[in-house]
């Protein structure tokens, strides 16, 4: 890439990374950072607020296609930018409810936000414009905005310490319209001014949504995605309250959960590092074997307090490679024929099982305590192993007959 190309390549990438890191530590990582500031100051249970997330989540999954073809549409700019504020201004509406049904009825509307502001709505707008390219932009966004959660932690409890939750809500949706908006505004506006590839095609037939359906194949990897997604929504949504009930100290428990973002960022680097060396394949595999080894130490930390350190390294790490590796290994398994619709599929069956993860996660506390819920974490991780293993042995077994 020569100097002159690459100054657009930036100026779309690292807006967008930052925007991104914005959006997901205000709208989404902020739930789980005030959890405990809710539960607390509003006097509703575990069940009830994690609800209205998972209502998010649900809306964000459905609207994700509607969002997809405004996209397709050359609206990427339109749609990104006002989502963004329009997600603003929900957190302001957010820092003022005091009934249970707003705060639903708010949180439904944030997963609209969502839909048109996060990963898939930036990925599809740097897809449609940058062709080739798109991968190692996608790749440099996902390591900047990997710290969202690192962002949101910190900053929302010592916000919370000081003016409350309903002021932090304030703070984040400020942060949203000074920084967010205009990134977001100028990157697609250069994306749209210096577009590498020609728009890809639009639409898919019904045939092929039948033919996916009948594919064992499929229906491995939509298993293994879809108990990954619990296992991360699991202890990502509950972590702060877990460590609480284990009596870790609060600045301890901040401390972790914010290393996570920064794990995540190190485990895709490493990936870039080894992937000329080990299959990707090889690499998903590995990645789902951390992410048990995270929820066997997040287990004997009640114990030994030090495996929490090996928690963080391993479910960070595991997982930011997970999200990297998702739409590789849909192409590898499934092929490109129809990858739009089938990466579109499993991705909105990842969406809904980290939708339902928060509030499966309070069920299981209700029944046996978060020691129940890191058992389940963890048989989501061998299950998705024996799904993924599995789904390689199809593929072998095809690629070897044809």
């Amino acid at each position: 890439m020569t100097p002159t190309a690459s100054r657009p390549f930036r100026r779309i990438v690292w807006p967008f990374g930052i925007a991104e890191t914005i959006v997901w530590a205000a709208l989404y990582y902020s739930f789980p950072a005030l959890l405990l500031e809710w539960e607390r100051g509003l006097g509703w249970s575990k069940i009830e607020l994690t609800g209205a997330f998972t209502v998010a989540l649900l809306v964000s999954a459905a609207s994700a296609p509607i969002a997809g073809r405004i996209i397709d549409r050359g609206h990427g700019r339109e749609l990104l930018t006002g989502s963004a504020l329009f997600g603003a201004g929900l957190l302001m509406l957010l820092s003022q409810v005091t009934q249970l049904w707003q705060f639903y009825a708010v949180w439904f509307l944030i997963g609209l936000a969502m839909a048109g502001c996060f990963y898939d709505a930036c990925f599809a707008v740097l897809t449609r414009v940058m062709g080739e390219r798109a991968k190692r932009a996608i790749t440099l966004v996902t390591l900047v905005a990997g710290l969202a959660g690192t962002v949101s932690f910190p900053s929302a409890n010592a916000l919370a310490a000081t003016i409350g939750w309903r002021g932090t809500l304030m703070v984040f949706a400020g942060a949203m319209v000074i920084i967010a908006v205009p990134l977001f505004w100028h990157a697609c506006g250069t994306a749209e001014r210096h577009p590498t590839s020609k728009p890809l095609p639009v639409g898919a037939k019904r045939e092929a949504v039948l033919r996916l359906m009948r594919s064992p194949l499929f229906w491995c990897l939509a298993v293994c995605f879809i108990a990954m997604a619990f296992n991360h929504g699991v202890l990502i949504n509950h972590l702060l309250p877990l460590l609480d009930e284990r009596g870790v100290h609060k600045e301890t428990a901040i401390l972790a959960i914010s290393m996570i973002g920064p794990m995540q960022v190190s485990g895709r680097l490493a990936m870039m590092a080894a992937e000329r060396h080990v299959s990707n394949s090889a690499l998903f595999i590995t990645s789902t074997l951390a992410a048990a080894g995270a929820s066997a130490s997040l287990y004997g930390s009640a114990a030994i307090p030090a495996l929490l350190v090996s928690f963080v390294l391993l479910q960070g790490a595991g997982h930011g490679v997970i999200s990297i590796l998702r739409p590789v290994i849909i192409a590898e398994y499934l092929g490109r024929k129809d990858f739009g619709l089938i990466a579109g599929v499993l991705a909105a069956i990842y969406l809904v099982g980290t939708a339902l993860a928060p509030t499966v996660g309070a069920f299981i506390w209700e029944i046996g305590g978060y020691d129940l819920v890191i058992e389940f974490a963890l048989a989501m991780t061998i299950i998705a192993f024996t799904a993924l293993v599995l789904a390689r042995q199809i593929a072998k077994r095809r690629s070897t007959s044809n």
